[in-house]
């Protein structure tokens, strides 16, 4: 017996299905199925009763729970006491994030995980999707934040943030018209000259979809520049020289402030998903699944 297994049996216990222990453990299920299997083994008994729509614990299961939640409690104690002060066991965690998320959502969470392990040590790498994805099959980082997935062999992604696309033009009397017309037609924005981020951004790839519910495709717009920096895309914006599609959370500030005028993309779903990565080859270090806990923590829901 030994506490892997046991975490695995409160998780399952607590959440009631074997896929939503593996998700909070970052395991895949046969390998929660097989501590659970081991654990059954060992102790001579059933610990659980499945049916099709859920599972239950056995009253071996009840009983073993009592203990099994007080030993996985005691771990904790021990590791807020004397883990996060040995600084030779520290270890610094590797992230690679694309734009939208390093930029906006990150910082949150590095304040608060700062705050809660502060001999914990973190290095950022902003890039863009693409080569976050490579990153993690690579396992040169050890969790990825990215916009867009891709199908790629050995990775798990984690939804865990909405991002909406919108269009954003200067906020000059031409495109206060356009806003005050309103509709879903976007036609109009064949005509302009635009800018978009570079080649392997998230939301480059995004845009295209979101457009395409649309009714316009990438291939029809006047594509006059493709900038990585979506700072300078903003100002580019402001100064006239084009329109951009960008994440709603990194035009917030220019809205508010009336320099930028953002339109919604018709059609659209709901947002697109910005989602936590990691290879699930590699068993994350204790650190890495700190710091997946805060991030769940600060966004679970939004």
């Amino acid at each position: 017996m030994n506490l892997k297994q046991l975490e695995a049996f409160v998780q399952v216990a607590e959440g009631g299905s074997f896929s939503k222990a593996a998700k909070e453990l970052y395991l895949t299920q046969p390998t929660v199925s097989a501590h659970i299997s081991s654990l059954e083994k060992e102790l001579n008994v059933r610990l659980f009763v499945r049916n099709t729509k859920e599972v239950s614990l056995s009253d071996d299961g009840r009983e073993l729970y009592k203990y099994a939640r007080q030993m996985i409690d005691l771990e904790s104690q021990i590791e807020e006491k004397f883990g996060s002060s040995r600084k030779e066991k520290r270890q610094c965690i590797t992230i690679a994030a694309s734009t939208i998320p390093s930029q906006y959502l990150l910082p949150k969470v590095l304040i608060k995980f700062s705050e809660k392990y502060p001999e914990e040590q973190l290095k950022l790498i902003e890039t863009d999707s693409s080569k976050v994805i490579a990153q993690i099959v690579d396992h040169l980082a050890e969790v990825g934040f990215t916009g867009t997935v891709l199908e790629k062999k050995h990775c798990k992604y984690i939804p865990f943030y909405k991002d909406e696309l919108v269009i954003i033009a200067p906020n000059t009397e031409k495109y206060r018209q356009i806003k005050e017309e309103g509709g879903d037609d976007i036609s109009w924005i064949r005509k302009e000259h635009v800018i978009m981020r570079e080649e392997g951004s998230g939301t480059r790839k995004e845009a295209g979809k979101q457009l395409r519910r649309a009714g316009v495709e990438l291939s029809d717009l006047d594509i006059i520049a493709s900038i990585e920096n979506q700072e300078t895309i903003k100002k580019s914006v402001r100064q006239g020289m084009g329109i951009s599609i960008l994440s709603r959370l990194a035009t917030a500030d220019e809205a508010a402030d009336g320099h930028l005028l953002v339109f919604p993309i018709p059609y659209a779903d709901e947002g697109r998903n910005i989602n936590l990565v990691y290879n699930k080859n590699y068993q994350l270090s204790r650190s890495a699944e700190r710091f997946i806990r805060v991030v769940k923590s600060i966004y679970q829901g939004k």
